[in-house]
């Protein structure tokens, strides 16, 4: 199956993150490399690019459509929550003055005949790891984990209705046999919701939450976003896009908390914590889609990216 992912707010994502010639960039989730070939054009003639993926499969596609830039690409097959290391090992001191991170799936991931069984259109075994690094499966977690752990990401992270519901009925149908493909467990969604389909499918709460806790992403996130920042030199800009309200949750406190000069609380008068403010935000508001990007890429309605500048 051929990789395809369409990104998202490219023109948006190139204003504000400005890169010009000669500048390095690091995409650290680098999908088919949609934002990556306009950064290196950007960038050109000698501008350097880092791309990380946790899908070996997304790395080999940006490895395919970035060909024609040479030496300019190094492509890594790993998690941005190991940024520090990757550019240790790399020993190459390059310095690198913006930051992409774009926390969407690609098309490829959540097509019906994907591997993986990220869609629940999917009749394939319930993984959901976005790369081998991890043994954690969403197989593992619908079969062997408690029925109140599963209440609780269920919950905490799909803010589903109904997570008691239907971890009760996952915890009655496994005690028979066990939850093996993406259809068994959409079946079994869809009991509780007695067949009643809205706008959004049913089970794509559900299946959005399992691929979170398979992968870990909101903690990864959580502990990257300092690091990321770390990186970058004064001036230097990290552009942010999520995809759900946990992400941009986590995003907009962190960005919010960083431009601020103090963090203690109101009750304290003079200042105890001596925190300086380290970025800039730049995106005021959030930004998002455009109706005509939406139009030709429905998946884009979700889309919401925010700036800063690194200021200290």
């Amino acid at each position: 199956m051929e990789y395809f992912h369409q990104p998202v707010l490219v023109s948006e994502v190139i204003d504000f993150l400005n890169p010009r010639s000669n500048q390095n960039v690091i995409d650290a989730t680098i999908g088919g490399g949609g934002h990556a070939e306009t950064i290196l054009k950007k960038t050109a003639p000698n501008g350097h690019l880092l791309g990380l993926d946790r899908d070996p499969r997304a790395i080999t596609a940006a490895s395919k459509n970035l060909k024609k830039f040479n030496s300019r690409v190094t492509l890594i097959c790993d998690s941005y929550k190991n940024i520090n290391k990757i550019i240790n090992e790399q020993r190459s001191f390059i310095h690198y003055h913006h930051l992409l991170l774009d926390l969407g799936l690609s098309s490829a991931q959540v097509a019906p005949d994907e591997p993986r069984g990220f869609s629940f259109q999917s009749q394939e075994a319930l993984d959901m790891r976005f790369g081998p690094q991890s043994d954690l499966t969403a197989e593992k977690i619908i079969n062997q984990w408690k029925e109140l752990d599963l209440i609780n990401i269920f919950q905490n992270y799909g803010e589903e209705r109904f997570a008691r519901q239907i971890a009760k009925n996952i915890g009655l149908y496994r005690k028979d046999k066990p939850i093996k493909t993406a259809g068994d467990l959409v079946k079994l969604i869809m009991r509780v919701y007695g067949g009643k389909r809205g706008k959004i499918h049913p089970a794509t709460k559900i299946f959005q939450a399992l691929r979170i806790a398979v992968n870990d992403e909101l903690n990864v996130l959580k502990s990257s976003l300092p690091e990321m920042l770390d990186i970058l030199p004064v001036g230097g800009r990290m552009a942010v896009i999520s995809y759900h309200s946990l992400e941009d949750r986590i995003v907009k406190f962190f960005f919010k908390e960083e431009a601020k000069d103090c963090l203690c609380p109101k009750e304290i008068p003079v200042c105890q914590c001596h925190h300086q403010a380290g970025l800039k935000i730049l995106t005021k508001k959030v930004i998002k889609p455009s109706l005509s990007e939406i139009k030709e890429n429905p998946r884009s309605r979700s889309a919401k990216l925010r700036v800063v500048e690194k200021i200290v």
